[in-house]
């Protein structure tokens, strides 16, 4: 996850100075200066799909991710720092992907940036963990590296960082906590709405209410408690909010996409010897080590949507945050019985 963070700030600080560039012949005002609806800017999906649902027709919303892009290597163009410049609300999650905001919010001119909406802030998060048989990235030196010993240090002598895993909307009570806190700083920044707004946000927290319950339904009675991923797993706010536990290839965030032959021997011997009927893979993922768990053992691979980001094809059906975790629990059904 470090070299990723190394090659993506290179890139925002690059951004960073091409948009100032611009914005010393061009200056815009924000939509609210303009008598605009408010200009809301979402880093990716989750949060995009919550405010569109609050939001509504009041709104004019955007998304940085690109369909299809992968979230953990986005860098943001001249063209997004303007926008995020440009508009009355930034919303995002503030992980370890989203190191490049905090640069990009400190290079703007002091009350010349948007409110801003950090998620992480409303929900507990939990540091990312590497569990057993899951595979560590690979540094290029034969050995791990970045260890913290007892006194906190780290083996190169820098003080260890915790890196929390940002995947907090896979679980249904964070995203209800995500949708209040979307709810109110819409509210902020156009209360002429704010009982819009409140109406809105309201009649979404009891689809997501639902969605929980009976997520909670399914999870209790379910036969087995144990998950596998032949992937990377970005579903620990999930399994924990339901007691589940897991087995996978890679952390959430792995810059890894190819698992060893110890990891995959890992997973196959958990496969078998918890008889698990299932091993899942996430959304664009090339699959190959799910198949070759499959392979081995006959069990049935499957998807478990992240909803970090949809596919084009998935954005022009309307797919949305609440209709892609329901059919998670479809496959969460299969998997536990």
């Amino acid at each position: 996850m470090k070299k990723y963070k190394k090659y993506l700030l290179i890139g925002a600080a690059a951004a960073i100075a091409a948009a100032a560039l611009f914005f010393a012949f061009h200056g815009e005002r924000a939509a609210s200066e303009r008598g605009g609806r408010p200009k809301v800017v979402a880093t990716i999906f989750p949060q995009y799909d919550f405010a569109r649902a609050i939001g509504g027709d009041r709104i004019e919303l955007s998304m940085l991710l690109k369909p299809g892009m992968d979230s953990h290597s986005y860098s943001p163009s001249p063209q997004d720092i303007i926008n995020i410049q440009n508009c009355d609300l930034f919303i995002y999650i503030g992980g370890e992907n989203d190191h490049w905001v905090e640069k990009i919010l400190d290079s703007f001119d002091e009350g010349k940036g948007p409110k801003t909406l950090k998620l992480i802030d409303s929900v507990s998060a939990v540091e990312e963990e590497l569990a057993e048989g899951m595979q560590e990235e690979d540094h290029g030196h034969g050995h791990d590296h970045g260890h913290a010993h007892e006194d906190g240090a780290e083996e190169d002598g820098h003080e260890h960082e915790a890196e929390y895993d940002e995947h907090i909307w896979t679980s249904p009570r964070n995203a209800e906590k995500m949708a209040a806190a979307i709810k109110e700083a819409l509210a902020s920044v156009d209360p002429e709405n704010s009982s819009f707004y409140e109406e809105n946000a309201r009649a979404y927290a009891a689809e997501l209410e639902k969605l929980d319950e009976d997520f909670r339904r399914t999870t209790d009675g379910g036969g087995r408690r144990l998950l596998v991923f032949g992937d990377r797993f970005p579903f620990r706010y999930l399994t924990d909010e339901y007691g589940l536990k897991y087995a996978a290839a890679f952390p959430g965030c792995s810059a890894e996409s190819e698992a060893s032959a110890a990891t995959v021997a890992y997973l196959i011997d958990k496969v078998r010897k918890e008889n698990v009927p299932v091993v899942f893979h996430i959304e664009m993922s090339d699959e190959k080590t799910a198949d070759a768990i499959c392979r081995e053992t006959g069990a049935k691979k499957m998807l478990l949507h992240s909803c970090h980001n949809l596919s084009r094809e998935e954005i022009e059906e309307g797919a949305t945050y609440v209709a892609l975790m329901r059919k998670n629990l479809e496959n969460l059904k299969e998997a536990l019985n």
